[in-house]
């Protein structure tokens, strides 16, 4: 007998947030998870939302939220293990 696979369930900027509040304890911008995903080459859509120019120049984010951010697109299975 044949099972019909479940549907992949997206991984969105929500669900990363959350696994990372609480996992590490502290909340994240989805500016620095796009960031991140950025420096790993993921496809990023363009945001309806997005502005030209931004008012105040976007500061990076720290090392420890950086890391926290790659284990949750680790878990989540958007990058791979051997990053």
């Amino acid at each position: 007998m044949i099972f019909p696979k479940e549907p992949k369930k997206r991984v969105t900027y929500k669900v990363i947030k959350e696994y990372i509040e609480a996992k590490y304890g502290f909340q994240v911008h989805t500016a620095y998870i796009a960031e991140v995903k950025r420096d790993f080459g993921l496809l990023m859509y363009d945001a309806s939302n997005a502005v030209e120019e931004l008012k105040q120049p976007r500061k990076h984010t720290t090392k420890e939220k950086v890391e926290a951010i790659k284990d949750a697109l680790k878990y989540f299975v958007v990058i791979g293990v051997i990053y």
